[in-house]
């Protein structure tokens, strides 16, 4: 499932064709949301959020298109009159003058007013978005401290949306290890330094993946792996994640595979002990 800094990469490639643009047409192929394709066609775009792993594409006429890919769902951009070849079920398409917006095989999919959404139940309850501009880690490093969240461990904590919208697999595990944290640890158990180098990792590791279109190392270890001569797709996108059985590029530990909330997490047990 695409993480926080995916869907707001997807978002920003939509924004490009849709915002400030007149919606020439419109296509809800799910049958109850139909009824709204005449209130959306002709309006415009006045912007596109996201909120954790879900997209909000914000009409003038004070509706709002809510999509949520889930595990199968993609958004798709084209020029003008084409469209994409694709064995999946198309659900949304907005067509402008400077080209196309489509959503292909979601299922989660609504249009909402503004009461409508301070009401959805999957927004009225995930916590804040971990690429939220105006999130700091001082607020980040008081929610770890929060009751209903210091007695969890961290590899269930960093999955929960009601904690941090757009936490998945991926950044899971290399935010725990940039932070040099075990999965299992609480953060009750943990001290005050450690809960705020946590927090400052969680935003830089997810605000260097989305910068960098899904990097979570930095820049420097990716030319030395580089440089090294590994160079097989993707090897040096991750420092812990689907490396497992490989060296730690900071400690040379063998990295390990565990399952954790019954999905895959790895850590080195090294720098993580």
């Amino acid at each position: 499932m695409p993480e926080g800094p995916e869907i707001r990469i997807a978002a920003d490639r939509i924004a490009r064709v849709l915002i400030g643009e007149r919606v020439e047409e419109v296509l809800l192929a799910l049958p109850r949301l139909r009824r709204f394709e005449k209130r959306l066609h002709g309006t415009t775009v006045a912007r596109v959020d996201t909120r954790g792993k879900a997209m909000l594409t914000r009409f003038t006429n004070g509706l709002t298109l809510y999509s949520h890919n889930q595990l199968y769902g993609r958004w798709y951009v084209t020029a003008p009159g084409r469209m994409p070849r694709t064995n999946r079920t198309l659900r949304v398409a907005l067509h402008t003058a400077s080209g196309s917006a489509l959503l292909y095989s979601a299922s989660d999919i609504e249009v909402l007013d503004d009461a409508g959404l301070e009401a959805h139940p999957f927004l009225s309850r995930i916590g804040p978005d971990i690429l939220d501009a105006q999130l700091t880690w001082n607020t980040l490093a008081a929610r770890l401290a929060q009751a209903r969240f210091r007695g969890r461990s961290l590899a269930a904590l960093y999955l929960d949306q009601g904690f941090l919208a757009g936490t998945g697999n991926y950044l899971r595990s290399e935010i725990l290890h940039f932070a040099g944290l075990d999965p299992a640890r609480r953060p009750a158990d943990m001290s005050r330094a450690e809960r705020q180098r946590l927090a400052r990792q969680t935003l830089a590791v997810a605000r260097r993946s989305y910068r960098t279109r899904g990097i979570t190392n930095p820049p420097a270890r990716v030319r030395a792996r580089k440089a090294a001569g590994d160079t097989s797709r993707g090897a040096h996108r991750f420092a812990v994640f689907a490396r497992a059985g490989k060296p730690c590029d900071a400690c040379g530990a063998t990295i390990q595979r565990a399952t954790a909330g019954s999905r895959r997490i790895y850590f080195c047990p090294d720098c993580q002990a």
